[in-house]
């Protein structure tokens, strides 16, 4: 899953701080409207597993948000792990588990998970190819527990198209720089999640014409 992208103010271009801290601006904007929407649809207690948790500012956020939710913040990349990790030891919530690695793109990890209650994903899907980002969804079914929740927050196409000029620009940037990623359609994410056997439940309107995928495992 791990590319190496030129990427306009993402966890992917993240400013180094102190303590092995990175900084992701856009992490630092959107972090409100996540933990309103996770405050809102997430269950109050619970295991809950975050995929591509980047630098680790949504997991301090959100822990702190949500304190009856064990939360297990997870990265590719091991540089990652470590801020994370830092600015969790700054939020100082019980809640939030040490970073782990994990390749939510490859098969086979979610039979291997015990299983979670709720499971987030952030800014990731239109960062891999399609047949990533199917299998991310099935082993994230995978891992969850009868009733559990996919959250998956991002940009995507519309039915209509993109949601702005600006979207269909960040788009082509992606695609030029590999033509298998990019963003993923509306009617894509929900047909994966059908072939998941999870039940479609809404797409929630976020800021800067991004949306979160709501997506439940029948009990």
């Amino acid at each position: 899953m791990a590319r190496r992208l030129t990427l306009p103010d993402t966890a992917s271009a993240a400013e180094p701080r102190e303590g092995g801290r990175l900084h992701a601006p856009s992490a630092r904007r959107n972090a409100a409207a996540i933990c309103a929407a996770i405050a809102e649809h997430a269950p109050e207690t619970g295991r809950a597993l975050e995929i591509a948790s980047g630098t680790g500012e949504h997991a301090a956020a959100i822990a702190a948000c949500k304190p009856g939710l064990t939360w297990q913040p997870t990265d590719v990349d091991p540089a990652r792990l470590a801020s994370i990790d830092a600015w969790a030891a700054d939020a100082g919530c019980g809640n939030l588990a040490p970073a782990r690695l994990l390749d939510a793109t490859e098969a086979g990890w979610g039979a291997a998970e015990d299983p979670w209650d709720l499971i987030f994903a952030s800014n990731i899907l239109h960062l891999v190819s399609d047949a990533e980002a199917e299998t991310l969804i099935a082993e994230a079914a995978r891992a969850l527990a009868p009733g559990g929740l996919l959250m998956i927050y991002g940009p995507f196409r519309r039915p209509g198209g993109f949601a702005s000029s600006g979207d269909e620009a960040f788009h082509a940037s992606l695609t030029a720089q590999d033509p298998e990623i990019g963003y993923k359609s509306t009617g894509d994410v929900a047909a994966w999640c059908a072939r998941a056997e999870l039940v479609h439940e809404a797409e929630l309107p976020m800021p800067a014409n991004n949306l979160t995928h709501l997506a439940r495992k029948p009990r």
